[in-house]
């Protein structure tokens, strides 16, 4: 780890410039939790909805009780198993935290995140940065500093690259306002998440508030996309994902790295051969929907 790196990033982020780091599920638009200068630029230079929440990532359960209140037992059960990695909960918000970190909702996501360079920037600024995924919005996230380029090259303070980032879709997030809900699948199975509770999850509502990713189309491709579930499905396509593909194989890791090769290379048409494996990974079939706006549900 080259510590002039994390000390000069620092600085950026302290001076209200946007820096991207790296984390273990994409890559990150970051900025210190407090400086809303640097919070109102996330939004404007994603084009990021003022309705869409951003995550707060910590490095220390200290930092848990600056911005969230009324904190649940469950929260620290949860904590004792999940942190670090890609878990976001989301919890009552503390009333010092700027209302445009929530979008005026009254609850705060936030998460630990594993990357080692992720922990030492925040640890390095002093307070929690909101990172949202450093991409443009409603485009395919992040997984790779390049990645990052394609987007904000010359228009945010830098980006740490910290490779390719390990996982590839976003964080499992759930919300311990009241019951605990699941607001958005991910890395983690919510049967995992269920297990160290020992109580079952319910299931949000479509569009529901709180957790990024909820209420907009995201992930998506220049050129049309859309979903097979069946090898009849598939047709003519100027370019197939899918996951025994040697030239395209789809995963999560993979997902919006291949995306973002067709957008490199004028793809117009995209067909997703999601069998019966791809089906059962939910994390993987929901940005796959988000991003071809196929709602359908399949079971296999």
């Amino acid at each position: 780890m080259d510590d002039g790196i994390i000390t000069e990033a620092a600085k950026l982020l302290l001076a209200g410039e946007l820096v991207a780091f790296p984390t273990e599920t994409v890559y990150g638009l970051g900025a210190p939790i407090f400086n809303e200068q640097g919070v109102a630029k996330i939004y404007a230079v994603k084009g990021r909805p003022s309705d869409n929440p951003l995550i707060a990532h910590i490095a220390d359960l200290k930092d848990v009780e600056r911005i969230a209140r009324e904190i649940p037992d469950d929260f620290y059960v949860l904590a004792s198993h999940f942190f670090p990695g890609p878990l976001t909960v989301v919890l009552k918000k503390h009333p010092l935290v700027p209302p445009m970190v929530s979008a005026g909702l009254d609850t705060i996501a936030l998460r630990m995140p594993s990357h080692p360079l992720a922990l030492a920037l925040i640890k390095a600024v002093g307070e929690p940065l909101v990172a949202p995924s450093a991409n443009l919005s409603g485009r395919p996230s992040s997984t790779k500093a390049q990645h990052v380029l394609e987007d904000f090259e010359g228009k945010i303070g830098g980006v740490i690259d910290g490779g390719e980032s390990v996982f590839g879709i976003e964080s499992t997030v759930i919300s311990l306002i009241d019951a605990p809900t699941l607001l958005r699948p991910g890395v983690i199975p919510e049967e995992e998440i269920e297990k160290v509770l020992g109580k079952k999850l319910q299931r949000a509502s479509a569009g529901a508030q709180g957790s990024p990713g909820m209420r907009h189309r995201h992930y998506a491709p220049r050129g049309n996309m859309r979903l097979a579930f069946s090898e009849d499905e598939i047709g003519p396509a100027e370019r197939v994902f899918s996951r025994t593909s040697s030239s395209y194989p789809l995963s999560a890791h993979t997902l919006y790295d291949l995306l973002r090769q067709a957008d490199r290379e004028g793809v117009q048409e995209i067909v997703v051969y999601c069998d019966e494996e791809i089906q059962k990974d939910e994390g993987l079939m929901d940005r796959l929907r988000r991003a071809s706006e196929d709602k359908r549900s399949h079971h296999p």
